[in-house]
């Protein structure tokens, strides 16, 4: 059940002291473009194989052959393509409406949690080449514990406005709901 609202338009909160349910506002990664160099290794080295294979230069022909190519070619494209698209894919940043969660690590999994309810202070840094793509990183401060980098996000700036926007909501319910304010049908009909 909401309280009614004066102002058309505007989304309906609970009630007070009713549980609010957690909902997911965003789920990012860091940019995509750390996996600019990765990617260019794939090619060259796909390249590189598919030529030599067969083909090899007539130096090294004697000790080299194609099972010793495909295997460091297996090794460089394992640690120089796989590991970072690995890192890249297990780190993300979950904003809901009661907090922000950093997720990372492919083997072990590390997890940070900020609550909008206590506040915390934003900062955003942008370098020349992030605000080129974009992007940028976000420092969230509460005073308390260490503070939670979100760093090279995409759209920095529309993550920067609902990161405000969400604390700013969270805590009017928090002030709302630590005062005791009557719900219309709840009070006692005149005599």
């Amino acid at each position: 059940m909401t309280q009614p609202t004066a102002y058309l338009g505007r989304p309906a909160t609970p009630a007070p002291g009713a549980a609010t349910p957690e909902l997911r506002v965003a789920r990012v990664r860091p940019h995509a473009r750390r996996l600019f160099w990765p990617a260019l290794v794939l090619v060259a080295v796909a390249g590189a194989t598919g030529y030599v294979t067969g083909n090899p230069p007539a130096p090294v022909s004697a000790w080299l052959q194609d099972w010793m190519l495909w295997a460091v070619a297996g090794l460089i494209v394992l640690l120089l393509v796989v590991v970072p698209f690995l890192r890249w894919f297990s780190h993300t940043y979950t904003v809901t409406t009661r907090r922000v969660i950093e997720e990372s690590g492919v083997f072990g999994r590390r997890r940070v949690e900020l609550t909008h309810a206590r506040g915390y202070t934003i900062s955003e840094r942008r370098g020349p080449i992030q605000r080129m793509w974009g992007a940028g990183t976000l420092i969230l401060s509460n005073g308390v514990d260490a503070p939670l980098r979100m760093v090279n996000i995409p759209a920095v700036r529309l993550m920067h406005e609902a990161l405000a926007d969400q604390v700013e909501v969270s805590q009017i319910l928090a002030h709302r709901d630590s005062h005791s304010i009557p719900v219309v049908g709840d009070q006692p009909p005149l005599p």
